[in-house]
């Protein structure tokens, strides 16, 4: 395989809840007039796995990389139906609509497919009073939910929690969220569109009829999870200086760092898995054994298992501030580094499902 940082295409969707967060705030170039709710950065879903737009396999699909490279690119001795991690900018101007993603057990046996949707939020702007909506209050029945669904009076059975800039909401499949208005939003998450919803409107805002939004909220009560309850988190720092990285959360299906850097930071070799780049500041630069690559500003990749270290440093910018995600060993990559850095276990535990 060639080895060298891989820029894929973006995937736009026009949903209702969003407006022009994404290049006007973020400063994602590219972006097409209108409404743009969701830009997929890293995807292999589907129909829209992304293609390659730069070097040797330009023009190329994601998913032809994965199958034809699956140790070099995800890591060695990985095998899957498609790349892990799906990655999106969400612009959340209005309030999304209250719903959940199949968990993988579900996923597999009601839906047929490989794995479900656990998520996670990295909040990278709200306005003051933006808030989350996630998890089921201790005690709500079921007719207590199918009730509160009806009249569409959400907060009688769920949590809701304010957010701002910088923390990170971990939210397992199987869990009813939502979040909004006046956010702006980084994804991580399995790769998978399963999706249920509560609410009595379409992605796009069309109203639905009765028996269909009925129909819709047996079906989220059939696949809900109620013993787990999100919360905002600022994460815990692993490093600090003129490198800070901070472990925002961690779980079985990823992880997600911040990284704010004022002068080069190398990224060691791992072979044994990817790492994925998305720039949320100004330009920067990889260096790697290959030659040299820039991540303009709102822009994401691929940085190969095989592609071995890599130094990413500011460009004309005085900082340079990224998300960086992987699929974790969670011992070696996130308990024992925490641990290092002088985290308790009860801290650790806070990020996500680190299984301590």
């Amino acid at each position: 395989m060639e080895r060298y940082p891989i820029k894929p295409t973006t995937h736009v969707r026009a949903y209702a809840f969003g407006e022009r967060l994404i290049p006007e705030l973020l400063g994602k170039e590219g972006m097409p007039e209108g409404r743009v709710a969701e830009s997929w950065e890293i995807s292999d879903y589907r129909e829209t796995t992304g293609r390659v737009t730069n070097g040797p396999y330009a023009g190329r699909t994601l998913h032809d990389l994965v199958e034809e490279f699956p140790d070099e690119l995800v890591g060695e001795g990985w095998r899957g139906p498609h790349f892990p991690l799906l990655e999106k900018f969400i612009d959340a101007s209005h309030m999304l609509p209250v719903h959940l993603h199949a968990g993988d057990e579900v996923a597999r046996t009601k839906h047929g497919e490989p794995n479900g949707k656990t998520e996670a939020w990295h909040i990278l702007w709200a306005a003051e009073g933006a808030t989350i909506l996630a998890g089921v209050r201790e005690g709500a029945s079921e007719e207590d939910l199918r009730e509160a669904f009806l009249a569409e009076d959400h907060d009688a059975v769920m949590l809701r929690h304010p957010i701002r800039a910088g923390d990170t909401v971990y939210v397992p499949g199987g869990v009813i969220h939502a979040f909004g208005p006046d956010a702006l939003v980084f994804e991580v998450q399995q790769t998978s569109d399963l999706g249920q919803f509560v609410t009595p409107t379409s992605l796009y805002g069309e109203r639905l009829d009765d028996e269909t939004w009925r129909s819709n909220i047996e079906a989220a009560l059939d696949e809900l999870r109620t013993d787990y309850r999100p919360r905002p988190n600022p994460g815990l720092v692993l490093e600090s200086g003129q490198t800070r990285r901070v472990l925002c959360c961690a779980g079985p299906h990823f992880a997600l760092e911040r990284w704010t850097l004022a002068g080069p930071f190398t990224e060691p070799a791992h072979p044994e898995r990817c790492l994925t780049l998305s720039n949320v500041g100004g330009p920067v630069r990889l260096e790697h054994a290959g030659g040299t690559e820039e991540l303009g500003r709102g822009e994401s990749c691929v940085l190969p298992a095989a592609i071995g270290e890599v130094i990413v440093s500011p460009g004309e910018a005085a900082e340079a501030s990224l998300i960086a995600c992987y699929v974790p060993d969670l011992e070696r990559d996130v308990v024992e580094p925490l641990r290092g850095a002088g985290h308790s276990d009860e801290e650790i535990r806070t990020l996500g499902e680190v299984g301590l």
